[in-house]
């Protein structure tokens, strides 16, 4: 298997291979990412779905003259390891090692950074009017799986793609999976087209026919193919594609190498946009992987420790409330196992809405819910919700709205890096009229949160990281109150936002520790009482400082004339370059040794 693997260090490699030679590559392939991952923790199942595909586009296309954009990212292994990178591959997702995901810093053969759903046909298609207008001479390929073909982008991008007819290749990458199991018209609309494969294996069966005739064949299929459009009706009636201006291929099997290299060799010719739908199956090669793709999708090292997580905590609650009120409903944006909502869904299919990868849709359905009468929660991770913005702003918080936002991941995340990070939503959230923010410090606290929100009938967002390290009893949840964690006659004063806050203050003594559980609005009352000549304040939160709560408390203190002494812990205004979430927190001072350096300054 290594040997295979260190005989290929770039595409122009590759394509020495023979035909035998690229099965055998494939298969060393899958083997090399499946053995790696399981110590480095990763994407299993997209990847090992993707190999031949992959082979494939490098073998045909010639990277990185040829642009080849990877959605999301998550199938993006076995081009990492054709690029060149097969040496570091075994310290992925880890500091000084490579990226789960394609990184424009990282390789030259890595056309964009992703990390994000539903992005890639935007870009393609900027690559391709940029290459027009410099008179170029390049493919553009967009890889897109269908649970990011259902993100609204998509849609966009597509109707401009269609309208404009600029040349560019759209692979369409269908295994019936996003991360949870696909939802909606698009996914039921590709199980027609794949069902259509009858169709695809007649029209090759009677051109093969057809040019085999001496002198006439090839007259007679091309007057038969004219007429294409109403064969192609007969068989399958499914022509939205080509309605839009997209000429389309497809299905094809998107594990047979063959055919994906002679389809890829023929659609170079092409003068405009197409688009070729391959069908793969979600962890391919590894039977596990295979039987159960979306708890594949994503995995943990070896060894790693099973955590307590937030999300548990929500999902107990939710399938517990909703017994008792049927007004309680709840949405996910294609993220039900990662969030919580699996089990509410199996109990509750009716009042359970997954609307796949459409965040902005998501909210703005919350606030018809929540309109109509309905009590929705929206469960999401930190940095998914960020594409939901101006729907959160305008439609539930205009409103006002009782949507209660249960925001996962929230803070540094670790492996996952730059592209996933949750250290912004504090800031974009915290300058929303109407939005109540809050914070638990464990799972115990976020019970409480949840109890409390069930009687709160406005816009709300209760933010917490994946796990939490301990739990214990607290006060009870007063709007606008924080929870007061350990006094002193000292005139320092710790306000911490969230238990890893929390955590790495909580050894320090002989200092006030307060639980700033209310990040929006925050304890005015408490703050008055502190704002005193002599005294200091330190502000500690796993959010950006721009915009964070450490800025919110001295905005507010300055209005009121500030009197103490204010320092703010958090992430300073870069992107965090990070893949580990303790050396995360650690640089930005977020630990014991950090702020007794930041105590040592007052």
């Amino acid at each position: 298997m290594e040997n295979c693997i260190e005989q290929v260090n770039s595409p122009e490699d590759l394509k020495k291979l023979n035909y035998s030679e690229l099965l055998e590559y494939c298969d060393g392939l899958r083997a090399f990412i499946m053995e790696t991952v399981q110590h480095t923790g990763g994407h299993l199942a997209s990847s090992l779905g993707a190999i031949e595909l992959t082979v494939a586009l490098h073998y045909v296309f010639d990277c990185p003259t040829d642009k080849i954009l990877w959605d999301v990212g998550h199938q993006a292994y076995a081009h990492k390891i054709i690029t060149g990178r097969a040496d570091r591959f075994a310290e992925l997702r880890a500091n000084g090692g490579i990226s789960g995901f394609p990184r424009l810093t990282e390789s030259k053969y890595d056309a964009f950074t992703m990390g994000h759903s539903s992005t890639s046909l935007s870009v393609g298609l900027g690559y391709a009017r940029a290459r027009d207008c410099r008179n170029e001479n390049h493919e553009v390929v967009s890889v897109i799986g269908d649970g990011a073909f259902s993100g609204g982008m998509a849609f966009e991008a597509l109707n401009d793609i269609g309208a404009a007819q600029t040349k560019m290749v759209i692979v369409l990458n269908d295994n019936k999976m996003s991360i949870s199991k696909n939802v909606g018209a698009m996914s039921q609309y590709l199980s027609k087209l794949r069902l259509s494969k009858r169709y695809s294996h007649l029209k090759y069966t009677v051109k093969k026919g057809l040019m085999g005739i001496p002198l006439f064949g090839h007259h007679i299929y091309k007057a038969l193919d004219k007429t294409k459009d109403g064969l192609k009706s007969l068989m399958q009636n499914n022509k939205m594609f080509e309605q839009m201006g997209i000429k389309y291929f497809g299905p094809i099997d998107g594990h047979n190498l063959a055919n994906l290299v002679s389809v890829f060799k023929h659609v170079k010719g092409e003068k405009g946009p197409v688009l070729i739908h391959i069908i793969t199956e979600k962890g391919k090669g590894d039977p596990v992987a295979q039987s159960d793709p979306s708890k594949f999708h994503g995995i943990q090292p070896l060894g790693a420790e099973r955590e307590n997580t937030f999300s548990s905590v929500l999902s107990r609650f939710l399938c517990a409330e909703a017994e008792k009120d049927e007004s309680i409903v709840a949405i996910t944006a294609a993220m039900s196992d990662g969030t919580g909502l699996t089990e509410f869904g199996r109990l509750f299919p009716k009042r359970c809405y997954d609307v796949g990868i459409a965040e902005q849709h998501a909210v703005t359905l919350a606030a018809g819910l929540a309109v109509g009468g309905l009590k929705p929660y929206f469960a999401v991770y930190s940095t998914f919700l960020q594409r939901g913005f101006d729907q959160i702003l305008h439609d539930v918080c205009l409103n006002n709205l009782g949507v209660t936002f249960v925001i996962d991941r929230a803070g540094a995340v670790g492996a996952d890096g730059v592209t996933h990070q949750g250290i912004y939503d504090l800031s974009y959230l915290g300058i929303i009229p109407n939005l109540t923010i809050l914070a638990p410090r464990n799972g115990v606290e976020l019970e409480r949160m949840l109890r409390w929100s069930l009687t709160y009938r406005y816009p709300l967002a209760i933010r917490y990281p994946k796990s939490y390290t301990q739990d214990g009893e607290c006060a009870d949840i007063t709007y606008g109150k924080w929870e007061i964690l350990k006094q002193s006659k000292s005139k320092i004063f710790i306000l911490a936002v969230g238990g890893r806050a929390i955590d790495a203050a909580m050894p320090i003594a002989d200092v006030h520790l307060v639980n700033a559980r209310f990040i929006k609005p925050l304890d005015t009352e408490y703050l008055d009482s502190i704002n005193r000549e002599g005294n200091c304040i330190l502000t500690i939160e796993d959010n950006a400082l721009a915009g964070g709560f450490g800025q919110s408390v001295l905005t507010y203190l300055h209005s009121k004339g500030l009197r103490a002494q204010v320092q703010a812990i958090g992430f300073p205004d870069v992107f965090l370059e990070d893949y580990s979430i303790e050396h995360s927190l650690e640089s930005a001072d977020i630990s014991t040794q950090g702020i007794l350096k930041h105590l040592k300054n007052f």
